[in-house]
């Protein structure tokens, strides 16, 4: 069977992190959505998404096709539900699908001809931003089941100080030594050539995924996942960062979510809690404002390729778009657009043919390229994000 993800309308509620990237490749818990879908399902997927996206991201259509609502993440419950439809069979919940069966191309469905099954599993969707971070804890249990199911563990070294060693598990070519590890509240994961440094204090659930590095005397408060290839110190709470970026150094990081190739300057911290202890209000870009969260904890939402200098601050429910560059004192305001230079004095548009010369260099770091794909894609955001920049 072919299998495709689809976006699906929560898709502009996940901005800006789905300026860059398809719903199905944003990560939260261990794995992408995309790879849970397909560690499941045992085969490999494609993706429809938006035009600009799809170059990097195609869509393989065949004769029959499973289409399956990114925002979802499978179970194995749900997963069996999906592998027993048949053809013009839809399982929905409520007025949402979440995946159907068609011999059809994308633009002739109509589901008045379609039987609906309707799901009432438990399953977890990813429907705006701060899900990514407040359903973390769950999707890293599920994907920790998934991924160490009849496999057994590195062994942990001696020097480390251990609680609930029967929850942690080590991919092989990790490295830790002298550091605490407590299981108790939630698995810990562990992934392959990932290290943690002497002094490390973590409390689960943990994902760190491979060759991710906690740096030494770290304190981390689960749920917190530090993606691929990405770097962590000082202080981390609740908080999900997809892949190659940095926060290397002292600071506070919490309830917030990092994209990729980021990087946060020694003693960048976030709050998460307003001083008046009032529901936290985040950037809304399909509506244009502030939206309500329903959240009390709520910190720092950065887009991919952004980036900040040391001692920058900010405020609770900030909005970072994709290539911004922040520096000097104060706090910036609560949504800083894409392509954006500056700080709490003011921005200016950060100019493609830098923001594209610090991407270059910033990936060759980590031996990946900044590939014509990229560009065109960054080239696109900042046409598209020009409303919201004041020269």
């Amino acid at each position: 069977m072919n299998y495709i993800l689809f976006d699906g309308p929560v898709r502009n509620n996940l901005l800006p992190f789905t300026f860059t990237r398809p719903v199905a490749d944003i990560r939260v818990g261990i794995l992408t959505i995309r790879e849970k879908w397909e560690s499941y399902l045992e085969t490999t997927t494609t993706t429809v998404t938006e035009d600009y996206l799809s170059e990097k991201y195609p869509m393989v259509e065949m004769e029959e096709n499973i289409m399956l609502n990114a925002s979802y993440l499978p179970n194995f419950q749900l997963v069996e539900m999906v592998k027993q439809l048949k053809e013009n069979q839809a399982i929905f919940r409520g007025e949402d699908v979440i995946a159907f069966y068609t011999k059809d191309g994308q633009d002739n469905i109509d589901f008045k001809s379609y039987e609906t099954i309707e799901c009432d599993i438990e399953c977890i969707q990813i429907v705006h931003t701060w899900d990514i971070f407040s359903k973390n804890g769950k999707a890293i249990e599920e994907d920790f089941a998934l991924l160490t199911k009849d496999r057994t563990s590195q062994t942990i070294p001696e020097s480390n100080n251990i609680i609930a060693s029967e929850n942690i598990f080590i991919e092989e070519g990790a490295k830790l030594e002298f550091a605490t590890l407590n299981a108790s509240n939630g698995p810990i994961y562990i992934g392959k050539n990932a290290e943690i440094m002497e002094g490390a204090i973590i409390r689960g659930p943990l994902a760190l995924c491979e060759n991710a590095t906690v740096k030494l005397g770290a304190k981390i408060y689960g749920p917190t996942t530090v993606g691929p290839y990405s770097k962590v110190g000082g202080e981390i709470g609740n908080s999900v960062i997809f892949g190659y970026s940095s926060k290397g150094h002292d600071g506070y990081l919490g309830n917030s979510v990092l994209g990729e190739w980021c990087n946060l300057g020694a003693d960048t911290n976030n709050s998460n809690l307003k001083n008046n202890y009032a529901e936290v209000r985040l950037w809304d870009y399909e509506t244009e404002g502030f939206a309500k969260t329903g959240l009390q904890f709520c910190g720092l939402m950065m887009g991919d390729h952004s980036k900040c200098g040391i001692n920058t601050m900010f405020n609770t429910g900030t909005v970072v778009g994709v290539s911004a560059n922040i520096f000097g004192s104060g706090f910036p305001r609560n949504f800083v657009p894409s392509f954006s230079w500056g700080g709490s004095s003011g921005f200016s548009t950060y100019l493609t043919k830098k923001a594209f010369e610090v991407a270059k260099v910033v990936m060759s770091r980590r031996n990946e390229e900044f590939t014509q794909q990229d560009q065109d894609i960054l080239t696109h955001v900042f046409e598209d994000t020009k409303k919201y920049r004041r020269e």
